[in-house]
């Protein structure tokens, strides 16, 4: 329809769902990093992990999106590491409601539940404490961004880039909206989580693919003649 390549669609999709689940997964560790400063310093130190993780995704990129098209065991390694980050979101996905909540007044740092307080509960920390929490969060959310995001744009270098870009944006503009709308609607994360867990087990296929023979699986793994040559050997 319209000229657009079907698996092209179903890709852009994948790369928006994934940017939108992760991007605010995200935001809600940078908030419960910063939910244990005062007002000022928490803005301060929401700032910096918004703009560490934007140049990091940006860096990645430009790296692993090049290992990725070596394919073989980089294909595997990467599906391997998207597989822990599904257990890792499994994990966040039921932590307690309250514990979100604090993340959530703090990057809005507003009082949403109206007890006197913005992230109240949260134990109090340095800047310093604060901002290392980030930035070590910061780089391995930003790898597992841009991992997912390459491995739902398969071979569509232009949606590959569509979502890096979308990454970025919604890092820098609509994170606070988006923690919160993930934290009212939890559904669009399972959804999420589940096509991070699609994407990763496709990538190991695909890596595999290309040291065995492996039957084709509908709308999972399709062999390439390259794996199949491979194989032949």
């Amino acid at each position: 329809m319209f000229g657009l390549d079907p698996s092209f669609l179903s890709s852009l999709l994948q790369v928006i769902l994934i940017d939108l689940v992760l991007a605010g997964d995200n935001a809600v560790v940078i908030g419960l990093a910063a939910a244990g400063l005062p007002g000022d310093l928490r803005r301060r130190a929401i700032l910096i992990g918004i703009i560490a993780a934007t140049l990091l995704r940006i860096g990645f990129a430009l790296i692993t999106t090049q290992l990725l098209s070596l394919g073989g065991g980089l294909l595997i390694a990467g599906g391997v590491l998207l597989l822990w980050v599904c257990w890792k979101m499994y994990r966040e996905l039921t932590v307690p409601q309250d514990e979100e909540h604090e993340a959530t007044e703090a990057l809005a740092n507003a009082d949403l539940n109206a007890d006197g307080t913005v992230a109240g509960k949260a134990p109090r920390k340095t800047l310093r404490q604060a901002v290392t929490q980030i930035i070590i969060a910061d780089v391995s959310m930003s790898l597992d961004n841009v991992l997912a995001v390459a491995g739902a744009a398969q071979h569509h270098f232009e949606a590959l880039i569509f979502g890096l870009a979308l990454s970025v944006v919604l890092m820098g503009v609509a994170a606070t909206f988006i923690a919160r709308l993930l934290h009212r609607f939890r559904w669009i994360a399972w959804i999420g989580l589940l096509i991070i867990l699609f994407v990763a087990v496709r990538m190991v296929l695909e890596g595999a693919g290309a040291f065995v023979d492996i039957p084709a699986i509908p709308f999972l793994y399709t062999p390439h003649e390259v794996g199949a040559a491979a194989a032949a050997h």
